[in-house]
């Protein structure tokens, strides 16, 4: 597969007259676009297979009739409030060859496709700049104004080619800075996971709230897993509930940042996944180059800047040029 440069924009060519202020990406691990865009699965809803056999209550909760209303049940406040305010495409093409997390992120962070060195979620160093990385400089930040937040650990290698270039908090590492983020640290050692690589979504996003209230970050990445562990393990009843509380995220993680001067009106909120998965009873539960579907995932730019649903990115490889040219970075 042909490997594109960072810099290279793609075939959009939207005119663009005020380039945004403020970049927040939000990733959330393995999350379907068959759920998002559809809401509450018919085929997954009353499956043993699926630990649905006894979540009367989440089908009781999530199901309508037409696609339109289980996705507004499924997702209210993305629905409701988000998407008047959003591009959003349900076709984006993951060009990677491995359809897995690490070859994933770093087509969406870098642009390109490097299949001949990122090939799984080994942990190596990215070869190649991010775009957050690009936007530090070309902004002149320092680097508590460029950060990541992120529940799996794997983000000190994956986020950023020259490490220490970027404010990472990943994995169980602790943060201070406030009451609050202290609190959060014991709190994620007191209420482990049961993967040691990750720690719950809530301390995360927890994390970066505060993050947000106390450092007022430029480029800003919230990165989310457990929809992606939830499904490996088969249970979509937990990933239901995980989406739920994603879409929950949204709502506050928008609302903090239009209730602040700093971001009003001049900040993209980026929402996108890894990869997708499979759409039957055996496979909606992985993904990898074998599955059906890993290769389309989904994508929504909300708020300023944002270019027309004609003109998103197409591939996954595209969504960094985009966000670079929405952000006068783009050479």
């Amino acid at each position: 597969m042909r490997r594109r440069e960072l810099l290279t924009l793609p075939a959009f060519l939207w005119a663009q007259s005020t380039p945004i202020r403020n970049l927040i990406l939000f990733t959330s691990d393995g999350l379907r676009w068959q759920d998002v865009f559809n809401g509450i699965d018919p085929k997954l809803m009353g499956e043993r297979a699926a630990h649905m056999h006894e979540a009367r209550h989440l089908r009781d909760r999530f199901w309508r009739e037409a696609p339109e209303e289980r996705r507004a049940a499924l997702m209210p406040r993305f629905w409701g409030r988000l998407a008047g305010q959003a591009s959003i495409s349900s076709e984006i093409l993951v060009t990677n060859a491995f359809k897995v997390s690490y070859p994933g992120y770093s087509e969406i962070l870098t642009g390109r496709t490097q299949d001949d060195v990122i090939r799984g979620n080994e942990p190596k160093q990215n070869p190649s700049e991010s775009f957050l990385e690009v936007l530090k400089r070309h902004w002149r930040l320092d680097r508590a104004q460029a950060a990541v937040i992120a529940s799996w650990n794997a983000y000190e290698w994956m986020a950023q080619k020259t490490p220490g270039s970027l404010e990472i908090n990943c994995g169980y590492t602790n943060i201070g800075g406030s009451p609050r983020m202290e609190e959060l640290s014991r709190m994620q050692h007191q209420m482990m996971s049961d993967e040691p690589e990750t720690r719950h979504d809530w301390i995360t996003f927890e994390i970066a709230l505060e993050y947000i209230r106390l450092h007022k970050p430029r480029v800003f990445y919230v990165a989310l897993d457990e929809t992606d562990e939830w499904a490996h393990k088969k249970r979509y009843d937990r990933y239901l509930q995980m989406i739920h509380y994603v879409d929950e995220c949204l709502d506050r993680l928008w609302t903090t940042v239009e209730s602040m001067p700093e971001y009003r009106g001049s900040t993209a909120l980026v929402v996108t996944s890894d990869h997708g998965r499979g759409s039957t009873l055996d496979t909606w539960t992985s993904h990898g180059s074998r599955i059906p579907g890993a290769d389309r995932t989904w994508l929504a730019v909300i708020g300023a800047g944002r270019p027309p649903v004609g003109e998103l990115a197409k591939r996954q490889c595209d969504i960094a040029p985009m966000i670079l040219r929405m952000a006068g970075a783009a050479t």
